[in-house]
């Protein structure tokens, strides 16, 4: 294991949860269904986590882990993200379903990578969640469950 690549490839799986942070952040402005909301809030606390259990392993092998703070792709994720859910709930659905596919596939791709097993296990725990992000927004814009549900003062989780 080639601990620089190892790093460098963990600050760019780190940039991306930051990332994806802040582009749900602009998703949940617009949604109206509290039931949707809520699922989304509880994805970008993963994101959140992510980030919180992957920094030290970066630091660990060397590097320093990044701010938490949008880089420049950043910044067009959630610029893509904020035009698209001021639409309402379906627009931010399908933003981050997006969103998603470029976090599934990186997550897929950090899965091959060579890591020490502690950051290898989270790249594993990250992967399963992203992969129940994309599946519920999936089924959720299949099954278009905020019909007639948006201002509802409901707040349980959808189980579309």
């Amino acid at each position: 294991m080639d601990k620089d690549q190892a790093f460098k490839n963990l600050i760019h799986l780190v940039q991306l949860d930051i990332d994806a942070v802040h582009a749900y952040d602009q998703a949940i402005k617009n949604i109206d269904v509290p039931a949707i909301k809520d699922q989304l809030l509880k994805f970008r606390d993963d994101h959140k986590r992510h980030v919180d259990e992957l920094s030290p392993e970066i630091t660990a092998l060397g590097g320093t882990p990044p701010e938490f703070s949008k880089d420049f792709k950043g910044y067009l994720i959630s610029g893509f993200t904020s035009l698209r859910s001021s639409t309402g709930t379906e627009g931010a659905l399908k933003a981050m379903h997006s969103n998603e596919k470029m976090t599934n596939k990186n997550y897929d791709e950090a899965m091959t990578w060579s890591l020490p097993e502690s950051a290898k296990a989270i790249v594993t725990k990250g992967f399963n969640d992203e992969r129940i992000h994309i599946d519920y927004i999936a089924r959720t814009l299949d099954k278009r469950t905020w019909e007639g549900m948006e201002n509802t003062s409901s707040s349980s989780t959808l189980n579309p």
